[in-house]
């Protein structure tokens, strides 16, 4: 991680833990907003107007909170607006790595290898962990914003005419719907495989693990008799948070993360609500199951062979080979 904008150690997933040797997940240090006209969002500076051609999103493949920011730009038809870098899916001693592995990016934009050097080109003293999602500004050469959950609503209505407004991801008539299931599913799912996956003790793992499986129980009940999506008929940024988690749990945190009572292809209801966002146009793009692979099973603290598992294969995703070397 970065101490005062020097990288000081090797990469580590887990840079903090709870009393009990639970996870802590770091908070996103950079908060600025787009917006049509340029004015200060609900966080940071304002400044960051909407502009064809000005911002760039750095993501990682194998990531699910970057995916929800491609899966975001896809839906709102912004591939020309903002363009984008893919980081390498292993994750090495300094972190994220721009280079030439197949679906991976140089950066064209700022030249550096890796990511890190990104937040200290924005903040030569800063403090913590050089995470994924990024939005970059290239009119002012800074970093805007490094949490996945601004990104995807500033996707959806911070670049206004420039995006397509046929789908509304975040719609006011659901909003307080949309929230208390993204408080419900966040820290049991979505945050919960990552909880249990990086536990450093047997019982954080069990408390992690039973709050995985309760949700996924639940969700599974609950588009078992409504849908299509969580909140009806219309897709909202709920499904997309939802989605990218499904899509990695039976390739990567059913095994490396231990998560391992069931699968999403034992869950009916699940499986079909996955294939139907999977289904949606632009989406199959952004799922790399490759990446996905390769990314999970690098990380020395859980698999130190680095040996990546040929199966499962998704149905509707092409098979993945995977070859030695």
């Amino acid at each position: 991680m970065l101490v005062n904008g020097k990288w000081t150690a090797d990469w580590q997933p887990v840079q903090a833990t709870d009393d009990k040797g639970g996870f802590v997940r770091q908070i996103s240090g950079f908060r600025n907003w787009v917006t049509v006209d340029g004015a200060a969002g609900p966080t940071g500076d304002g400044g960051f107007k909407a502009e064809a051609g000005r911002y760039h999103l750095y993501v990682a493949l194998i990531c699910p909170w970057a995916s929800r920011t491609l899966i975001g730009r896809k839906l709102k038809g912004l591939d020309d607006v903002i363009s984008v870098s893919v980081v390498e899916p292993a994750l090495g001693d300094f972190g994220w790595e721009f280079g030439d592995y197949p679906g991976s990016d140089r950066d064209t934009i700022n030249g550096v290898r890796y990511l890190h050097e990104l937040y200290t080109r924005a903040d030569p003293t800063h403090t913590g962990r050089a995470t994924v999602p990024v939005l970059w500004d290239k009119k002012t050469g800074t970093l805007v914003n490094n949490e996945s959950a601004d990104i995807l609503r500033m996707l959806n209505s911070g670049f206004g005419a420039l995006a397509k407004n046929d789908i509304d991801l975040y719609p006011q008539h659901l909003r307080d719907e949309i929230d208390a299931l993204n408080a419900e599913i966040y820290p049991k799912l979505n945050n919960g495989v990552y909880r249990a996956g990086f536990s450093t003790t047997q019982v954080a793992y069990e408390e992690a693990f039973a709050d995985v499986f309760e949700m996924l129980d639940r969700l599974e009940q609950r588009l078992a008799v409504a849908g299509p999506y969580l909140t009806g008929e219309s897709l909202t940024e709920a499904d997309i948070r939802l989605f990218v988690t499904l899509v990695r749990f039976d390739v990567a945190y059913h095994g490396v993360f231990k998560c391992n009572l069931r699968r999403i292809a034992d869950y009916t209801a699940l499986s079909d609500y996955m294939m139907r966002i999977l289904d949606l146009p632009g989406v199959r793009e952004t799922v790399n199951i490759d990446h996905i692979k390769r990314g999970y099973y690098s990380i020395k603290a859980l698999n130190p062979s680095r040996v990546v598992p040929v199966g499962p294969d998704i149905p509707g995703l092409a098979p993945v080979t995977l070859t030695a070397g």
